[in-house]
């Protein structure tokens, strides 16, 4: 899962959350999302936001909430009297957030903490395929991605549609580029939406970024293992065939607001989207209760929207034909036996210690109904992938395995904390340029430093430079070794969109393929490989990276892998 990455400084337009105040005839006026009770029709949906004393500036009717602005300060009270509305909640801007920014995490373990980022050419195994980086993709090989797996049978389609619902996807890139669907791509953030707000000047007009643009690295990551090509550079992705499209919900720092991600998915729903990719959380809160006793009533209101909206929004998704995957989350946690979130807010209000009880605290979007959660596996030591020291778990939430590495496996050994433990994908030549990752030629930089940083609490220290250059025939294209619940979800992404590939029907109504995500879900946990909890139980990770891990369950099912770990060779047999 995604979380702050700042690069101080650099990436012209970055900037941070905060709450969206702005100035406005009147007095001051705060942004709010108003959803409707069910049933309710807009007319009177929006007599009740003018009764309460807000004011409409857009409406989606597919799950039907309006975004509101309101000058009175009991705006969230005065709509939850009202009969036709289910609830109203803060919504947010980019603005400017305190520090550096809270959570450090997520970054924190994407990033990770290897060493060995560049690669000298002897020390590239051969290729696996034709694409010169394929002999270092343990990921690829532990699925069945390979020709003589997958390839050789299905390679995906144009006519499968893959949405990447993240910090946005570099769609030049020269390994994305051939399967990026540019005219169908979305952004539906904004770098700085308020004028009032001084962040500096945006880098494009309107503030908003072209759609093949992503000036964090995340969302390109994600679309490179899902779909990057075979084209002899670089790596394969599972899919290498498959339509990437770029539906973005992030912002360039790597938080995502309830709006963006909620008219994201009704936009997969709308326009023919086959699988999502989710690897994110909505902030600020990491888990959503409706009723925690630590928090005020507008927070609890802010909480129980959240959950109410993104749960119809995945719901009309995936009765529109999208199947819906999502990252399980960094944090090492038995997500059936949550204890305390000592994270949330993770933006505005100092974050608090809380309670968390299973029963009425969900983190959104992974553990809504009709998600398929994905937890993360390093690559294989004696035979065994293990899961990851950091990827979350639970008998309840866990659906599948796929690899999201692992930089603390191999502890002992000189492969301990190596680049090489994670995931290698596709990184932005601009965020590596503007980190100062690479020189003026796109060269990797040789003491392998970076300004960006990783920030908590306004304490920052230097991002790691995981960087591969790779050249063919005159193109060269960087790569960044990432690890994460984050790099998981992908691999499950790109067998989902295999599986779609091979056995979809025609899609009548938005062209190209579709199949029911009840069918690609099944499939895709039909053909997993089972694989057993390790015989230490509770498990305990040897160099002290994470709490010890109780893995419920049996060898066909259990609360570490799941259905087991995501196959796209068996699936497609």
């Amino acid at each position: 899962m995604r979380k702050v990455m700042l690069c101080a400084g650099a990436v012209a337009g970055m900037a941070l959350l905060a709450f969206s105040q702005v100035a406005a005839a009147g007095g001051a006026s705060r942004r709010y999302v108003v959803v409707f009770e069910r049933g309710t029709s807009t007319h009177q949906a929006a007599q009740a936001i003018h009764a309460a004393g807000g004011r409409i500036l857009s409406i989606n009717h597919d799950v039907g909430f309006a975004s509101v602005v309101s000058s009175d300060t009991r705006f969230v009270a005065k709509a939850d009297r009202q009969k036709a509305l289910f609830g109203a909640a803060a919504d947010r801007i980019i603005g400017h957030a305190p520090g550096a920014g809270r959570k450090p995490v997520w970054r924190a373990v994407e990033s990770g903490d290897a060493s060995g980022a560049r690669l000298a050419h002897h020390d590239q195994p051969q290729p696996v395929d034709g694409d010169q980086l394929s002999g270092l993709q343990w990921d690829m090989k532990l699925i069945g991605a390979t020709p003589a797996g997958s390839y050789s049978r299905q390679q995906g389609s144009h006519a499968v549609r893959v949405g990447i619902l993240d910090t946005g996807v570099d769609g030049n890139h020269p390994d994305i580029a051939p399967n990026f669907d540019k005219a169908l791509s979305r952004n539906f953030t904004v770098d700085n939406s308020e004028p009032t707000v001084d962040d500096g000047p945006c880098e494009h007009p309107g503030c908003v970024d072209p759609v093949d643009e992503d000036d964090d690295g995340h969302g390109t990551h994600v679309a490179g293992t899902i779909g990057a090509a075979l084209n002899d550079i670089g790596i394969a992705g599972v899919a290498p065939k498959v339509d990437i499209v770029n539906i973005r919900a992030g912002q360039d720092t790597g938080f995502f607001f309830l709006t963006p991600t909620v008219d994201a998915l009704t936009y997969a729903g709308n326009n023919g989207i086959d699988v999502v990719n989710m690897s994110y959380y909505i902030d600020p809160w990491l888990y959503n209760c409706a009723s925690n006793p630590a928090d005020s009533p507008d927070e609890q209101a802010q909480q129980r929207t959240i959950i109410e909206l993104t749960h119809r929004a995945l719901a009309f998704a995936r009765s529109h034909g999208v199947t819906l995957i999502a990252a399980e989350g960094n944090e090492s946690t038995d997500l059936g036996h949550p204890t305390t979130d000592e994270t949330s807010p993770d933006f505005g209000p100092p974050p608090k210690a809380r309670t968390i009880d299973n029963a009425t605290c969900l983190n959104e979007p992974t553990e809504a109904p009709g998600v398929i959660a994905v937890s993360a596996v390093g690559p294989p030591n004696q035979g065994v992938a293990r899961k990851s020291f950091y990827s979350n778990y639970g008998v309840e939430q866990t659906d599948v395995a796929a690899p999201g590495g692992d930089s603390r496996e191999f502890f002992g050994t000189p492969q301990y904390l190596s680049a090489q433990n994670r995931v290698l994908a596709p990184y932005p030549l601009n965020v590596a340029q503007a980190c100062q990752e690479v020189d003026a030629n796109g060269v990797p930089r040789t003491d392998g430093t970076s300004i960006c940083v990783v920030g908590h609490e306004g304490v920052t220290w230097p991002r790691p430079t995981p960087v591969v250059r790779n050249c063919s025939q005159g193109v060269c294209a960087l790569y960044q070794w990432l690890q994460g619940t984050s790099m998981a979800a992908p691999h499950a992404v790109g067998v989902a969109a295999l599986i779609v590939a091979q056995y979809g029907r025609r899609d009548r109504q938005n062209g190209g393929l579709t199949l029911n995500p009840d069918r690609t879900e099944r499939i895709l946990e039909r053909t997993a490989t089972d694989t057993p909890c390790p015989a230490q139980e509770p498990f305990v990770y040897p160099d002290d990276s994470a709490p010890p891990a109780l893995c419920e369950g049996t060898p066909a099912f259990n609360g570490f892998y799941g259905e087991g770990i995501v196959n796209a060779d068996r699936a497609v047999r």
